[in-house]
């Protein structure tokens, strides 16, 4: 059959006109490379696609769905041009090795397509592993695919001037200059990917603080060039890799992992407020179950140290005072609170007094670190502070507020206004 097909095809070449036989040839070329490429599409890539559709592994559907097959089936109908010109009637040598370079040129371009799309695949395989936040290789894959097209770009060159192409890379050295000037980025930040993760300093879903570029939220993504960051705002922030190395940042990593997350707030007393205790204030406090022992132990201290002190004047004795007191009541009421980490720094200190009175601060951590649940923990402790230091006799300080000013001038118009008094 085959055979008879062919004498049929030679006597339809040998009636035509010379040019009618090449112009046949090349349709006749072009359409069946048409035809080949519409099958290897629509069929072999979609039977493949089939099969590992059925199969227990998640990386060949990976691999099918970035496009590589569909790159490598352009191959058939490239190779059917490139072996099918030498096969046409009336073609001249010159034409012929046009398309075949032509052809060449198309098989390096898509064999390079069909790589990269394999990287892609990988890289998105290996982004599903638990390791991927810690060591990401994206950065890794892009400088590879970077490499891949300047090979790529330098065969095609090759092959359509049809000169050597290990000639035409050893004239690279002498670009090497401009190379650094154009791919100066590309090295910094490929340098940086390097430090950032050997170094651990930042992985996706960690959240970083970055003033300097507005940044202030999680880690959505570590590429080559960029580091994107998504704000608390919704709004994204595009940081160049390098200058996560070049400039400093704050990773709140460690205290996601630690389990708790620092409180560290003042409580401003008035400084007239402060004063000693008398002893009905003293039989008050006793009965608070959470100065109950705090108030015994003292008494029994103060009266040990006050019995060898010489002389009863007032001066000489040691007393307690209500802001000592209250510091130890919030000091137990954080150790017994149920959201406070046992097993982190807890304290509670005075600062250096100054115009706003005296700072109280208090430095504990959450046993929980989901910033909605610390914020209402926070605000419940202080919202009991704020109420209860009346009890003991304190006064927070408050700068006067128009109100406080507007009633003041109302006292002193009435002070004013008032008839004497007469004695």
């Amino acid at each position: 059959m085959i055979d008879s097909w062919l004498r049929n095809w030679a006597a339809v070449a040998e009636a035509l006109p010379p040019w009618g036989a090449t112009v046949l040839g090349v349709l006749v070329l072009l359409v069946l490379a048409a035809v080949t490429a519409f099958l290897a599409r629509h069929i072999l890539v979609r039977g493949l696609q089939r099969v590992t559709r059925t199969t227990r592994f998640d990386w060949d559907n990976t691999l099918v769905d970035s496009g590589a097959l569909t790159r490598l089936a352009q191959l058939l109908p490239a190779l059917i041009v490139y072996y099918g010109l030498e096969l046409t009637p009336g073609l001249s040598e010159a034409a012929v090795s046009l398309g075949q370079n032509l052809a060449m040129a198309y098989t390096v371009l898509m064999l390079a397509l069909a790589i990269s799309a394999v990287l892609s695949a990988a890289n998105s395989a290996y982004a599903r592993l638990p390791m991927a936040k810690e060591r990401p290789i994206k950065g890794y894959i892009q400088v590879a695919k970077i490499v891949l097209f300047l090979v790529a770009g330098v065969l095609i060159l090759a092959i359509l001037i049809e000169r050597n192409p290990v000639l035409l890379l050893s004239g690279l050295g002498a670009m090497t200059a401009v190379l650094m000037l154009v791919f100066k980025d590309t090295i910094l930040s490929l340098v940086a990917s390097v430090q950032l993760t050997s170094n651990d300093m930042a992985r996706v879903g960690d959240w970083i603080e970055m003033p300097s570029s507005n940044a202030d939220g999680d880690v959505i993504d570590i590429a080559l060039h960029t580091v994107k960051v998504q704000n608390w705002d919704k709004t994204i922030t595009t940081i160049p890799t390098y200058k996560l190395i070049s400039m400093s940042f704050k990773n709140w990593r460690g205290m996601s992992q630690s389990g708790g997350r620092r409180i560290k707030r003042c409580v401003y007393i008035d400084l007239n407020s402060i004063r000693f205790l008398n002893e009905q204030e003293l039989e008050r406090f006793k009965q608070v179950a959470l100065l109950k022992d705090y108030i015994a132990t003292k008494e029994a201290d103060l009266a040990r140290e006050n019995a060898a002190l010489s002389g009863s004047a007032s001066a000489n004795l040691r007393r307690l005072t209500n802001v000592g007191t209250f510091r130890a009541y919030v000091r137990n009421y954080l150790e017994n609170h149920p959201r406070i980490h046992r097993e982190m720094t807890l304290l509670v200190r005075q600062l250096q007094p100054g115009p706003q009175g005296l700072p109280l601060e208090i430095y504990a951590f959450t046993n929980t670190t989901d910033w909605s649940d610390y914020e209402a923990i926070q605000a419940d402790i202080f919202d009991h502070l704020l109420a209860i230091v009346g009890e003991f006799g304190l006064n927070l300080y408050q700068q006067p507020s128009g109100e406080d000013l507007t009633k003041l001038g109302h006292l002193a118009t009435k002070q004013i206004s008032s008839p004497a008094s007469t004695p």
